[in-house]
């Protein structure tokens, strides 16, 4: 059925399957097709070599090459991770504690909004008048727990 299509496969076939592969994996979450097109252009290259090479043997070399390059992608990558004992060492909200800000709406009753950078949060802490700086305590969520700066 497929031996007429099949036929004519040559290697510039599987790299163009490669970058179509490569695209994939742009749009995509995670790392798995970057892989594929990996296999996509080892089975190029084997095919430059071997230009004889049936498309059954071709499918064959991508599959296996596939899972492997999967297999060895997702060890060497899952080896580069780093422990540390603070799990919010790359939270942007834990690096605001400690930072003073303006007060952008009076904190009244507890509640108010500072200006951090381009944006505002919402902050809970001591009664203070617009202008007044604020040092950020915690994070709480999406709130910043605030004092009055003196």
């Amino acid at each position: 059925m497929f031996n007429g299509i099949f036929d004519y496969l040559l290697y510039w076939h599987w790299w163009l399957f490669a970058i179509a592969l490569v695209i994939v994996e742009i749009f995509s979450a995670g790392a798995f097709f970057i892989w594929m097109g990996v296999a996509a252009i080892l089975t190029g290259f084997v095919l430059l070599v071997m230009p004889e090479m049936s498309w059954q043997a071709q499918f064959i070399l991508f599959a296996i090459s596939s899972i492997a390059a999967i297999l060895l992608g997702r060890l060497f990558f899952n080896r580069k991770e780093i422990n540390t004992e603070d799990p919010t060492l790359s939270s942007q909200e834990s690096s605001l504690i400690g930072k003073s800000f303006t007060v952008e709406q009076a904190i009244t009753n507890g509640s108010g909004r500072v200006k951090v950078g381009e944006s505002t949060w919402k902050a809970n802490g001591p009664d203070c008048e617009v202008g007044s700086s604020v040092k950020v305590l915690a994070v709480d969520g999406a709130e910043l727990i605030v004092e009055l700066k003196t």
